[in-house]
């Protein structure tokens, strides 16, 4: 059985967002649910975030200033149940109604409707933004069914944004769907990740193999080749977002290189490196790049670009300034 670090397998979830509130004071646990959120509540429509653990620090740090006001989690690679996403909006509705930004997932999708349903019911108006950025799980054409990815990140980073910058719920909605609307990710895997109290990995690669288009559970990508080099690698990742996303010369664009667990920091910035260079090539404006772990898969090696097409609009969104509280030190953005 590979080697973690833990108590009780299904105790994980809850011990870790214990240990995290402990290094972490301007949160608290919504009472009686498998959910965090911002001590200090503003007068705005209130954004949650949620999904399945296992992908920290996504989804639940990414709750703090001009970003969500409550994350709701489920078991490792499992959606929250209706009932903590139900206590976390009303733990943080301040009568402006509440944003949900999540991944799109079937679990997560009817979860989430059914907690927007009994909201509803209570006279509470809720919108929601599936976020289905991965270019590798589905065509153009078929595009509700593609899977979300890192793209999440500059998601909820513009519609926290939006929130808090003074609009009514009906335009945040608005501006976080132009962002869902335009980001791309595609990911490439180098080893699988193994589920606390499973005994082996979800999915195995030779030592010289790689696979291009896994989802973040582990899901099956579109190829398997012997491992290439790292400039190789962001050549097929960038034309892949290019081709499906229509981006060209004199488009203006913001960047995400991600790792998703094991991959290191240094590897992370040579393949930021090509990326750079690759869009300089190509006449397409950068406005800012972004790199880090900020989507894993637990202990799964390998990284994903996002490319998110700017427009003046979102540009000023993502501009605004956000504090993630990953330690006792609040983290910019």
């Amino acid at each position: 059985m590979p080697k973690k670090i833990m108590n009780l397998p299904e105790d994980c979830v809850s011990e870790a967002m214990e240990g995290f509130l402990a290094a972490n004071k301007d949160y608290v646990q919504v009472e009686g649910a498998s959910a965090i959120r911002v001590r200090n509540l503003k007068d705005k429509p209130a954004m949650i975030v949620g999904g399945g653990s296992g992908h920290e620090p996504m989804f639940g740090y990414f709750v703090g200033e001009n970003l969500a006001d409550a994350s709701v989690a489920g078991s490792v690679f499992t959606s929250p149940d209706p009932g903590s996403i139900l206590q976390a909006a009303q733990a943080v509705d301040r009568g402006k109604g509440i944003l949900f930004v999540y991944g799109n997932y079937s679990g997560d999708n009817m979860n989430f409707d059914i907690a927007g349903e009994m909201l509803g019911d209570m006279d509470i108006p809720v919108k929601t933004v599936r976020v289905w950025d991965d270019v590798a799980s589905a065509s153009k054409e078929n595009y509700l069914d593609r899977r979300g990815i890192a793209g999440n990140v500059l998601v909820i980073k513009i519609a926290g944004a939006a929130t808090a910058s003074g609009l009514d719920l009906e335009e945040a909605y608005r501006v976080a769907c132009k962002a869902r609307d335009n980001v791309y990710s595609i990911g490439v895997g180098l080893s699988g990740a193994t589920i606390p109290g499973e005994d082996k990995p979800i999915f195995t690669l030779a030592d010289d193999e790689m696979e291009y288009g896994l989802g973040i559970h582990g899901e099956p990508g579109v190829r398997r080749v012997k491992l290439q080099t790292a400039d190789e690698i962001v050549e097929e990742l960038v034309e892949k977002i290019l081709e499906d996303s229509g981006i060209q010369a004199g488009d203006t664009v913001c960047t995400l290189v991600n790792g998703l667990g094991a991959t290191p920091l240094l590897e992370l910035y040579v393949m930021n490196r090509k990326l750079a260079r690759l869009l300089q090539e190509k006449g397409i404006q950068v406005h800012d790049m972004d790199v880090g772990t900020y989507v894993t898969s637990l202990e799964m090696a390998g990284a994903s670009v996002t490319i998110l097409k700017l427009d003046d609009e979102l540009k000023n969104y993502y501009d605004m300034p956000c504090l993630l509280y990953t330690s006792d030190a609040a983290d910019e953005l």
